[in-house]
């Protein structure tokens, strides 16, 4: 996944931080799940992004390991 260079790095920062914003927003878990679900499926719809489970699940360790702890 280290392929995907400085603008996979930018959208996945721009994610993360998008799902950081809605996580601390005071709103059902339920809600605030669905949101996400939504926004990440229109995000990839609008941009022509197919990925596998198994690259996704590479991103998302990409982006856990290059986030602070929180």
């Amino acid at each position: 996944m280290r392929s995907l260079g400085y603008i996979g790095a930018f959208l996945g920062g721009a994610l993360a931080g998008a799902v950081l914003g809605l996580l601390m927003a005071p709103e059902k878990g339920e809600d605030t799940r669905e949101k996400i679900t939504d926004a990440v499926d229109d995000f990839m719809k609008k941009h022509n992004i197919k990925l596998s489970r198994k690259e996704m699940n590479d991103l998302v360790d990409d982006i856990k390991d290059a986030a602070p702890d929180v």
